[in-house]
């Protein structure tokens, strides 16, 4: 008889908390020296945050037939990437952000200089993660994955869509350059998640090519549902009209935006018919993000 799978929202909770404590084993203790940065790097990387990406790596690593269990390390490294990406984000010379899950960004909490430093050193660690021997996964997969997790990080990916966005200030985006934005600054971090878990996971090209596109769809639903949920609340942008950022809501409006939304979810989904049930928790996380549009 087939095992019941736990309901999302416990699933949720507990792949959070997985993933919240191995980042805890990971990261430097606050007081290894140089104390002050490791203080920074935990301070922006724990007690915070959904976890989704690891939680993507580790269920399109079970959808491929692997136990999640020995995956927790590598699945980390993605969220310190994300973590990286969110301290910069952030500084003055970026979007300028004072605040970050509620509390002050870590450019407020430990200066400028720090920040810069925190946010190379998480970078930095997330390759040392990724790297460390995986028993039973073969070298190749793993070199494979330290590159997927680079080129999704690079110019390429990450940091490339951050440097368009910042090109796109103040200026009207169609709405073909506005995916594309999304789709590195936001996608390609998700879609690493998913391709770095299934070639961990033994997966061969289709099942890694299916969850590719999966992931793509993901990605953008993702960042229509977030560009939603800050237009609902009054966090659209700054003040200041140079400095304002595209979002969907404001391009498309907001009708059309979670069409949008809901249209990509189910590509999404459409993307896991050869997984067939081993899908079901991907195709319910898709469900349960796109949902969420206040």
């Amino acid at each position: 008889m087939a095992r019941e799978l736990p309901d999302l929202a416990t699933y949720l909770r507990d792949r959070a908390a997985l993933v919240e404590a191995a980042l805890e084993r990971l990261l430097p203790p606050a007081g290894a020296l140089p104390a002050r940065i490791h203080e920074a790097m935990r301070y922006s990387t724990l007690g915070g945050g959904k976890r989704l990406r690891p939680i993507l790596f580790l269920a399109a690593a079970e959808a491929c037939g692997a136990s999640p269990s020995g995956l927790l390390t590598p699945a980390c490294s993605v969220e310190l990437v994300h973590a990286y990406s969110l301290v910069h984000d952030d500084l003055p010379c970026m979007d300028d952000d004072d605040f970050r899950r509620g509390q002050p960004s870590c450019h407020r909490a430990f200066g400028e200089a720090m920040a810069v430093l925190a946010g190379d050193a998480l970078l930095t660690l997330a390759f040392d993660v990724l790297a460390r021997p995986i028993p039973g996964v073969p070298e190749a997969r793993q070199l494979r994955a330290v590159a997927e997790l680079a080129r999704a990080a690079g110019t390429g990916g990450l940091i490339g869509g951050q440097v368009d966005d910042l090109a796109a200030e103040g200026r009207v985006l169609d709405i073909d350059e506005l995916q594309d934005i999304s789709r590195r600054k936001t996608g390609a971090l998700f879609q690493a998640a998913v391709r770095c878990g299934a070639l961990l996971a033994g997966a061969g090209d289709a099942e890694i090519e299916a969850l590719t596109g999966y992931a793509r769809e993901f990605g953008l639903a993702f960042q229509i549902t977030d560009d939603i949920l800050d237009a609902g609340s009054g966090l659209a942008g700054p003040s200041d009209p140079r400095k304002e950022k595209a979002t969907f809501p404001a391009l498309v409006g907001l009708d059309a935006s979670r069409r949008m939304a809901r249209a990509a979810a189910e590509r999404a989904r459409a993307h896991l018919a050869p997984f067939g049930a081993r899908g079901t928790r991907l195709a319910e996380l898709v469900e349960w993000m796109a949902a969420r549009q206040g």
